[in-house]
This record gives C-alpha cells, sequence and structure tokens, in this order.
C-alpha cells in the first residue's frame, strides 16, 4: 500500500465506524442515573403499566416483548409475554425476553430484581414520574433509547399544549375543596407526592389532604369529614363506579354530598403517571368546572 491509498484507506475504516459510534446512546432516567446503550434497544422489557404506556406513546411500541400485569394500553400491550406483577416481577420470564433494555417502576418495583439485572448486564431505565413535568421528559427519554426520537418528541409536546391549555383555562379559577379517594378499605388518598395533586392544583382545585406524609397516605373519615371537602373524586380499581362512593351520602351536612359533588374518575387515566394523565386532568378539570356552575346555580337560587 502507497502513500497515496493510505489516507483513503484510513478515511475508509472510519466512515464505517462512524454509524456505529454515532448510535451509541445516553440519558439520564427518573432517579437521577445514566442510561447507556450502544446502540438503540431492539428488546425492551416493562415492568410496569405506566412505563408499558410511555414506551408505546413514545414509539416503542414494536421493541416492547415482554410487559408487567395489568398493562392493558394500548391493547396491543396485552399481546407482549407477561413477566408478572410490578410487585414481584418473575425473573426467569424478564430473563428469556433477553432484553437489551428493561424499564422499571421506582417508586413500585423492589430494588431486588432491578438490582439484580444490572448485575448481569442488563441496562435499566428507572421511571419515576413525580411530577407533570417528568412525564414528557421520560417520553423523550425513552424515545432516544428506541431511536423513535420524532415520535417521542411529539407525543411530549402534545402533552405539554394540553396540560398548558387547561392551565391557561384554569388560571384564577375559584378554588375548591377536594378529596380524592384511591380506595376505601383501608381509606387512602394522594398527596403532594403524586402528579394528581398538581393536576388537582393545575384545575384550580385544593387537596385536602395535599401536605400528608407520604405519596398515598391511609386517611381516616373523622379526618376527611374535618376537612369538609367540597368535591369528592373516587377511583377505585375498574372502569366502573365503585360503590362505595355512595357510602359519604350518610353525611348530608358534608358540602360535597350537600351540593351533590361525589364523582368518579377512571383509575388508569389519572393515577397512572403516563401519557394518559392528561386526559385524566381533562376529566378532572371539567369535573370540577360543573361542582363550580352547582355553586354558582345555588347562589342564583338564594337571591
Amino acid at each position: 500500500m502507497n502513500r497515496t491509498t493510505l489516507p483513503a484507506a484510513i478515511l475508509a475504516v472510519l466512515l464505517a465506524l462512524a454509524p456505529v459510534a454515532a448510535a451509541a446512546v445516553t440519558v439520564e432516567d427518573g432517579s437521577g442515573d445514566e442510561v447507556e446503550l450502544a446502540e438503540p434497544a431492539k428488546r425492551i422489557v416493562s415492568l410496569a403499566p405506566h412505563a408499558t404506556e410511555l414506551l408505546f406513546d413514545a414509539g416503542a411500541g414494536e421493541r416492547v416483548v415482554a410487559v408487567s400485569s395489568h398493562s392493558d394500553y394500548p391493547r396491543e400491550a396485552t399481546e407482549r409475554t407477561d413477566i408478572g406483577g410490578y410487585s414481584g416481577p418473575d425473573m426467569e420470564a424478564i430473563l428469556a425476553a433477553e432484553p437489551d433494555l428493561v424499564v422499571a417502576w421506582g417508586e413500585g418495583n423492589p430494588r431486588g430484581p432491578v438490582r439484580r439485572l444490572r448485575e448481569l448486564g442488563v441496562p435499566v431505565f428507572v421511571s419515576d414520574p413525580r411530577g407533570l413535568a417528568d412525564i414528557p421528559a421520560e417520553l423523550a427519554a425513552l424515545g432516544r433509547l428506541a431511536g423513535s426520537e420524532e415520535t417521542a418528541a411529539a407525543a411530549a409536546d402534545d402533552f405539554r399544549e394540553r396540560l398548558d391549555d387547561l392551565r391557561e383555562a384554569h388560571a384564577g379559577a375559584e378554588p375548591l375543596r377536594l378529596f380524592y379517594a384511591v380506595w376505601d378499605r383501608p381509606l387512602t388518598t394522594l398527596s403532594r407526592g403524586h402528579p394528581v395533586t398538581e393536576v388537582m392544583e393545575l384545575c384550580g382545585g385544593e387537596n385536602v389532604f395535599a401536605d400528608a406524609e407520604g405519596a398515598s397516605p391511609r386517611v381516616g373519615e373523622e379526618a376527611v369529614l374535618e376537612a369538609e371537602p367540597e368535591v369528592i373524586i373516587a377511583g377505585g380499581m375498574g372502569d366502573e363506579q365503585p360503590e362505595w362512593l355512595e357510602r359519604w351520602r350518610q353525611w348530608p351536612e358534608l358540602p360535597a354530598v350537600a351540593d351533590d359533588n361525589l364523582y368518579f374518575i377512571k383509575p388508569d387515566i389519572l393515577q397512572r403517571t403516563g401519557p394518559r394523565l392528561v386526559e385524566g386532568a381533562e376529566r378532572l378539570c371539567a369535573v370540577l368546572d360543573e361542582a363550580r356552575e352547582k355553586r354558582g346555580s345555588a347562589t342564583g337560587d338564594d337571591e
């Protein structure tokens, strides 16, 4: 090889290596750790329903090969291998899926399996949305890891824009005291540690247990009665209104009961910290708008 051909040969080698180097991806996950992949992930396992929704919305659905139980949205997710519940994922099933990326839930998954996956060299992205801004940020990060940046960016922008519209529409809205019941036995609510409280505030609601300890604190009926919420919203476990919501009518002096402000919002669009949370926000804002109209009508009748 002579001197005139050597530079061309070196250039050819560099050009051949360039795409490999350019494909490497590094992002920060929800826990603040860096996740690095040599190339975009081709086989992804999700360990929580909200993470599954984030992945599909970020354009990575075709690369998702296994999901946790109850990953029921979108419909395509139900066709993936089930690796068990988020609180006890099946390690054998996860490893059998041969993932090059696992998306875990920081608050919900046990630390043992996540630590073990990392020890085995499996990259783990920890999803842990604590506020509304974290959801579009995680959409963008997962899009980068899956090589679907454009789809993820569009989804993130749509999420932000819809929230901005709600925020603008409800700026200065008359405040309403709100109690959100996740479940009744034990009676459980959500505090400022969960994005739902931020949604309430965006819609002009005041979470009566915003400052309670823990993201999903247990409370007593007496505490709810003392808080005198003007609106009560039930979550529950499914698509139908839980029967226990009506039990609050045994206290007719409670403002929410007196004004007939007992509502149900499907829990998967409000309690899951995924992209459909904006749908839950739109529904919650509509509920509070209706409650304000009732208050206005009552005031008009008094006059």
